[in-house]
């Protein structure tokens, strides 16, 4: 299984994961604990929500990377 994320600008438009980091995973845990270290630097880089993708399917998301002040 591989594991990735999908990310979008807040109004939808897709970004390239690679201009912003993007990784793939062999594990669901490992994506998550990867969006927790760098949600604030893919968000400053335009990043508004992203998905989580198991083999390109998606299982969750949008998940909104704007931070609650």
């Amino acid at each position: 299984m591989s594991w990735s994320w999908r990310f979008e600008t807040a109004s939808g438009a897709l970004v390239d994961p690679g201009e912003v980091g993007g990784a793939e995973f062999s594990a669901q845990g490992d994506a998550e604990s990867w969006l927790g270290e760098v949600w604030r630097d893919l968000a400053d880089r335009g990043v508004g929500q992203v998905y989580l993708l198991e083999d390109g399917r998606e299982v969750y998301g949008p998940m909104s990377l704007s931070s609650a002040e």
